[in-house]
């Protein structure tokens, strides 16, 4: 028996997938993120709300925050005004960007009566069938990735986050270089 748990082990290690000694993963385990802080943020490019499109990668030499939501997440839509005053802040200067990635699979419809409501003016990538937010390994929301100018993602924010707070907002503003 020892001798047939060695081999599996070996053939797991060769094949770079320990997953084969374990099985496949609980479908309701999270998954282990590999977007850290020091890392390169994971290049998509996506549809938007409003009929065109977002390469993150075309974004290079500006600031981005992308953050993950839904209009049925209460915490996300707590946010959202915080979020549009941090993007009145700064959008004008052109190098700051804001991508607030709905994860809906129906998220035109949800969409469309969310913001009739709730009308927002900063990008809202649509990511209905879940690439952008696999990717990023995003299971929980709102949850927000900050780029600096070089694609390297300086901050993760797990929960819902004041971004009109004078600190937050300091904290963009010297990723702006201001």
């Amino acid at each position: 028996m020892r001798r047939f748990l060695a081999v599996l082990v070996a053939l797991a290690i060769l094949s770079g997938s320990l997953e084969a000694l374990a099985g496949s993963p609980r479908p309701d385990a999270p998954p282990v993120s590999s977007v850290r802080v020091g890392t390169v943020a994971p290049d998509f490019t996506l549809p938007t709300y409003d009929g065109g499109s977002v390469t993150l990668s075309h974004l290079r030499g500006k600031v981005v925050l992308i953050n993950f939501w839904a209009t049925w997440c209460p915490p996300c839509r707590t946010e959202k005004p915080t979020m549009e005053n941090l993007y009145q802040k700064f959008a004008e200067r052109g190098d700051f960007v804001l991508l607030a990635v709905n994860v809906e699979e129906d998220a035109r419809q949800a969409l469309e009566s969310y913001l009739k409501r709730t009308p927002y003016s900063f990008p809202i990538p649509i990511d209905a069938q879940g690439q952008v937010q696999n990717l990023y390994h995003v299971y929980r929301f709102p949850e927000s990735f900050i780029i600096d100018r070089n694609g390297i993602v300086v901050d993760h924010v797990i929960g819902a986050r004041d971004w009109s707070d004078p600190k937050t907002q300091a904290y963009i503003a010297k990723l702006l270089g201001e």
